[in-house]
């Protein structure tokens, strides 16, 4: 069984949480509090999970793909900036598989909000 679509979608969520963060602080350093309303590091994932708290069917459909597109455009920037930045070509390479994989699926998402009417 080939494990790298699994080992991708892991290293992706990493990446994703770990721009999230960055970002966070970097809001709440720079009063810039935008999606987090200045409650501080890590509040952007959590304010994506608590987007879909309490929703069912399709609101909870249109929450996840919204949360899910932020999250995934997170992780496109980190591999990019890996792509420029980091010394070993594997980590280079899962950057541009990372970046291939969550384009894709954020096309995918875009497609579904505009086919579902979102």
């Amino acid at each position: 069984m080939d494990n790298k679509p699994i080992l991708y979608g892991v290293v992706g969520f990493v990446l994703g949480v770990a721009i999230t963060i960055f970002t966070a602080n970097n809001a709440v350093n720079t009063n810039n509090t935008g999606m987090m309303g200045g409650t501080g590091m890590g509040s952007s994932m959590e304010e994506m999970m608590e987007s879909m708290n309490g929703k069912t069917g399709e609101n909870f459909d249109r929450a996840f793909i919204d949360a899910m597109t932020i999250h995934h455009q997170g992780a496109i920037e980190m591999a990019k900036e890996a792509k420029q930045s980091a010394g070993r070509a594997e980590i280079k390479s899962m950057a541009d598989d990372i970046i291939v994989a969550q384009t894709n699926e954020i096309e995918m998402m875009q497609q579904w909000r505009s086919q579902w009417r979102y």
